[in-house]
């Protein structure tokens, strides 16, 4: 593990008057770049080939034959593939680049090279990276249990299925995304699990450590907070929910019409693809917030120096209104593009002003600097 005095010692050779904000061209990345520029930070996208043109062309810095300015992303580095950002660590560290780390950055660099070999100021928590993993002993259902948190029931053993459960594990050949499905007994479980096998959605071998819970029926919201080490608070910046593919596509249809499907479409894949804005009813956000002090305590106690910056419980809520938390990220949401420019409901109304996910981060990192405190909020 990088330990946080490597890093400082990175930092010490930093133009502080010229940080520059940067992220992998994916998952959160127009968020992140969006609200670096509104604190008045350069921004550097580190994209991979075929996947670029977003960052590259599209909303990248320009002017205008009519000197207008449009854009928002000042430099992208194109790399084969993404996980290549290895090797340009030290021109990183030559812009005074301080990195922020989303999923696609975890997941295309690999949890072990992030921890020990991107030596590369983080903005948030570096270790607490790994407890997203579920195969991991002290996974984030170790820290919500320790937390004392609610969490879906889980089933140990397939033949204990006896009523609605969900089925974790990832996508066969989208090892982003998921390869859920669900299953009321052992019998259904197995059938539909070599139905995904025989069409490439998931694999025997990732099926023998899926995680089974019991599935929790009612609406889901995904509470998008941050945690100041400055202020040492916790900010409701704003909730959101996704859109899955083919989920969504299955329960636009009459049951009738379902149950005509062909074999390779029958289960539906949730496959993230986009996200909508939510709020909560008022009279639940005490519970809300009881939860996201529980998680920042633990995550202190067990993952020193614990949470920095953004994170997101994802949860279901139940006919009597229990939450139960079937996901953390610890670092920025996948959701948080809907706030670009505008800002997040709650985020908004707590600053007076525009507060999406990726102007808090930038803020965060603005006051670090002003108030001498960049060692807080680095990793």
């Amino acid at each position: 593990m990088i330990e946080r005095e490597q890093i400082l010692e990175v930092l010490k050779n930093y133009d502080k008057g010229n940080i520059i904000i940067g992220a992998i061209g994916s998952h959160s990345a127009l968020d992140i770049a969006d609200g670096a520029k509104e604190e008045g930070f350069k921004t550097l996208i580190v994209s991979q080939k075929g996947r670029h043109k977003t960052y590259a062309e599209y909303f990248k810095l320009k002017k205008t034959k009519d000197s207008l300015t449009k854009g928002f992303i000042d430099e992208v580095i194109i790399l084969e593939k993404f996980g290549k950002i290895i090797d340009i660590q030290e021109e990183l560290r030559k812009k005074n680049v301080i990195f922020i780390p989303n999923r696609s950055f975890v997941v295309y660099t690999g949890t072990d090279k992030v921890e020990n070999d991107f030596l590369v100021p983080l903005f948030g928590s570096r270790n607490l990276l790994r407890s997203e993993e579920r195969s991991e002993e002290k996974s984030y259902y170790w820290l919500l249990e320790k937390a004392g948190l609610p969490y879906p029931e889980p089933v140990e053993d397939p033949k204990d299925i006896n009523e609605l459960v969900i089925v974790k594990l990832p996508h066969a050949k989208k090892r982003l995304e998921r390869g859920f499905f669900t299953a009321a007994s052992y019998k259904e479980f197995r059938e539909k699990a070599e139905k995904l096998i025989k069409h490439g959605v998931i694999t025997e071998e990732d099926l023998t450590k899926a995680r089974i819970e019991k599935y929790i029926i009612g609406p889901v919201f995904n509470f998008d907070f941050f945690y100041s080490p400055i202020d040492e608070e916790i900010e409701l910046l704003g909730i959101d929910w996704r859109f899955e593919t083919s989920l969504d596509g299955h329960v636009r249809l009459p049951a009738s019409q379902q149950l005509t499907l062909q074999e390779h479409q029958f289960e539906p894949e949730y496959t993230v693809c986009g996200h909508a804005s939510s709020t909560l009813r008022e009279s639940l956000l005490e519970k809300v917030f009881d939860m996201a002090e529980r998680y920042v305590e633990a995550a202190k106690k067990y993952y020193s120096p614990g949470v920095i910056g953004p994170f997101t419980l994802q949860t279901a809520v139940d006919k009597d209104l229990n939450f139960y938390i079937y996901d953390v990220a610890p670092r920025t949401g996948g959701g948080t593009n809907i706030h670009m420019a505008m800002g997040h409901p709650y985020g908004n109304v707590l600053w007076r002003k525009p507060m999406s996910t990726g102007r808090r981060i930038a803020l965060e990192i603005k006051r670090a600097i002003e108030l001498d405190e960049l060692e807080k909020v680095v990793t």
